[in-house]
């Protein structure tokens, strides 16, 4: 029962607005400890604002948001959460001129006072995590999509020791297996759920994704969102039985039903 369970993130009436297109209108959702949560919808619906706004990248036009019972004033760089919340962008966002291990362990490079051989130590540990041992010094060029995204994953859970108050307790995924082939895919997926059921990761996450084997292979919770509303919420084995014509037209793909095709 969710109302027993303990609220991560609370978005409450949440409105955003490029220019004339209302890209989000009025949104409620809560995200739950412990929840594999996948938010999917439509193109241009507002899935990633919705995961851009919970990361406090992005300000929402009205509307609330709470970390853990406080409310977030402004955007991240205004205060600060009182957790941790990683984000894996849909294109990785390494930097090139970095090697791998430089990317990962960025944050504690360039806001810890901890020795260089620590962090390659820490770093290598979280490498070693999503499977890509004896990598560190590589550049992002040298790997395939799927590698790189694993990276992406590996930095996402990268903590400081310094301040472990500050360790991500909730991830954001942003299309972690768009542009991968069907087996790096399934690697990505697999290694989702690994990092929600390690003990030095963290069991919560929301992801955005198109992909319906992404969709069932890690939600556990759906969030189907269109229209800038949410538009059906349920869980992922409700997903075949739902009558919702929302759900139904996706996942049959076709294009009749109350989801506008976008030319």
């Amino acid at each position: 029962m969710e109302s027993s369970r303990e609220p991560i993130i609370e978005l409450k009436g949440i409105s955003k607005s490029f220019g004339n297109n209302i890209i989000l209108d009025r949104v409620d959702l809560t995200v739950y400890k412990g929840d594999a949560l996948v938010i999917l919808g439509p193109s241009g619906t507002g899935k990633s604002t919705i995961l851009r706004i919970m990361a406090g990248l992005l300000r929402p036009d009205t509307g609330e948001v709470y970390i853990k019972g406080q409310r977030r004033l402004g955007a991240i760089e205004d205060n600060e959460d009182p957790i941790g919340i990683s984000m894996v962008f849909q294109q990785a966002a390494l930097f090139d001129s970095l090697t791998v291990g430089e990317n990962v362990g960025f944050l504690l490079y360039q806001h810890s006072h901890l020795p260089h051989h620590v962090i390659r130590k820490l770093v290598e540990k979280k490498l070693e995590t999503v499977g890509l041992e004896g990598i560190f010094d590589n550049y992002p060029a040298q790997l395939s999509g799927g590698m790189r995204k694993r990276v992406s994953f590996a930095r996402a859970i990268m903590s400081n020791p310094e301040e472990p108050h500050l360790s991500p307790e909730i991830i954001l995924y942003d299309e972690p297996t768009a542009g991968l082939d069907p087996i790096a895919s399934t690697v990505v997926e697999d290694l989702v759920r690994h990092l929600q059921k390690s003990a030095d990761t963290c069991p919560t996450y929301v992801m955005v994704s198109h992909q319906e084997s992404t969709i069932r292979r890690t939600a556990d919770r759906v969030i189907f969102l269109a229209g800038g509303k949410v538009q059906w919420t349920g869980s992922v084995r409700e997903i075949d039985t739902t009558d919702d014509p929302y759900v139904r037209q996706f996942f049959s793909a076709s294009i009749e039903g109350p989801i506008r095709i976008v030319n």
